[in-house]
């Protein structure tokens, strides 16, 4: 239930989304009430601009970003890598016969990287189908297996995890899957903003891990202003999800904190 209740929600609740409703909403009432119907399509349209254009994105996204610091080996032997799924356009890469990334694709740089540089650790790959309707949805695992060798990897390197449709499920199905012994350094792998949300989850499933962000949209000390509305908003839309996923997760029991930090 709560799959589907977030998936549906957001789609209501999405800034770019919401913003374009309220200016269909404003253009209807327009017929009747002419002024309030007018007033509302201009503030959602300005809003929209706004949000587009501004450094809006990069200040919601900072906080997000900056929570985990970047990973520094320090000598110590790693036992295993997470990376979390997210990156593969699984409908288009089955199509075109290759894989193909989203903007979050600097996940699997890392897995090609850190399965190079860790030759002796166990690398699993955490990622089922996200879709709402899962009869015949090809999860992210199954073409990662079958691409990866062109992130540089041996297919039968990796252990995959195909059931996980969310972070929770992520982190719960790779501790079920690898049984993490204590004292183990274990890397997780995902987009910085999503870090915080993930470290909780596996926090709560009881899998220690040693955070390590990629795929930042942000600058340490610089507030980006955006050349197209669409990227600006794009970028709103996943902060603003990120944060209320944040919200939901400590609502729902599935991390122990709101915004879990180091």
């Amino acid at each position: 239930m709560f799959f589907v209740l977030s998936k549906v929600l957001w789609f209501l609740t999405a800034p770019s989304n919401l913003l374009l409703l309220l200016v269909l909403t404003g253009a209807g009432l327009s017929v009747r009430w002419r002024r309030l119907g007018l007033g509302l399509c201009a503030a959602s349209g300005l809003i929209l601009l706004a949000g587009g254009l501004s450094p809006l994105a990069s200040l919601v996204f900072g906080p997000l970003e900056n929570r985990f610091p970047e990973f520094r080996d320090d000598g110590a032997p790693v036992a295993g890598i997470v990376v979390l799924g997210g990156a593969v356009e699984t409908g288009l890469s089955a199509a075109r016969g290759q894989l193909v990334l989203n903007d979050a694709g600097e996940r699997m740089v890392a897995l090609g990287d850190l399965a190079r540089r860790y030759p002796e650790a166990t690398v699993v790959f955490a990622g089922g189908s996200g879709r709402l309707t899962g009869d015949g949805a090809v999860s992210e695992a199954a073409i990662v297996r079958r691409r990866a060798a062109s992130l540089g990897v041996a297919p039968e390197r990796i252990t995959y995890e195909d059931r996980s449709r969310n972070t929770r499920e992520n982190a719960a199905f790779s501790a079920e899957l690898v049984k993490p012994k204590p004292g183990e350094r274990w890397l997780l792998v995902t987009s910085a903003w999503h870090m915080p949300r993930a470290m909780g989850c596996f926090r709560h499933a009881g899998f220690t891990v040693t955070a390590y962000p990629v795929d930042y949209r942000t600058s340490p000390r610089v507030v980006a202003i955006h050349s197209t509305a669409g990227d600006g908003l794009f970028e709103l839309d996943i902060a603003v999800r990120e944060w209320l996923g944040l919200v939901a997760y400590r609502m729902s029991g599935y991390t122990a904190t709101v915004f879990p930090g180091p």
